[in-house]
């Protein structure tokens, strides 16, 4: 079985993943535009990313490595379901209260779970086998921080302060957190990739 983690999540300097009133996000991603290497993705909606190389070096090998994912209603809602499948090419597990009307149905593309955190994340290492599962989101990284289960954080921090909205783990009931690390560091442009490991 894989490790659990966000390796996907873009914060700001100081600390948020969406500013005030869900904005920022153009500021947020602009990296995913800012080089030569160019990631192809999975959805219809979700153009190529054009990336430095060092940061289509990391991207490749943690998609390759990824086997599933899990984000919340909220970002399933706020993105359109990705025109359909995700950028990532996997099959996406949305924790929700209920399942949305227009798909009776789990397929390859998105299944859905109401059973809470831990549930979400056991379908996900099923789907996954081997490999890893990244969890999408600031209130599904901080369930599943407080919950036990997340093995590793990975920020992509961009040179830019938001002033406010939405932190990674923004509610986080029990701290202080450790982290190991980091375990990895790699620059790319306009971004620094950070990865940590969940202190045990």
């Amino acid at each position: 079985m894989g490790k659990v983690t966000t390796s996907v999540t873009t914060m700001s300097l100081d600390g948020y993943i969406a500013g005030p009133e869900e904005s920022g996000f153009d500021l947020l991603f602009r990296w995913y535009g800012d080089g030569d290497a160019e990631i192809p993705t999975a959805s219809p909606d979700v153009p190529p990313f054009r990336v430095s190389a060092a940061s289509a070096e990391l991207i490749r090998r943690e998609w390759g490595n990824t086997g599933a994912l899990v984000v919340g209603r909220h970002l399933y809602d706020l993105t359109h379901a990705w025109g359909g499948r995700h950028p990532m090419d996997v099959t996406t597990v949305v924790l929700t209260h209920r399942r949305p009307e227009d798909r009776p149905e789990d397929d390859e593309n998105f299944v859905f779970v109401t059973g809470g955190i831990e549930a979400a994340v056991a379908r996900a290492q099923e789907l996954a086998g081997e490999k890893d599962v990244v969890v999408n989101g600031g209130q599904m990284a901080r369930q599943c921080l407080e919950a036990g289960l997340l093995d590793e954080v990975g920020i992509a921090l961009v040179p830019v302060v938001l002033g406010g909205g939405t932190r990674l783990f923004d509610g986080l009931g029990s701290t202080p957190v450790r982290f190991d690390g980091p375990v990895a560091v790699v620059e790319g442009e306009g971004v620094t990739h950070l990865r940590y490991r969940v202190g045990k």
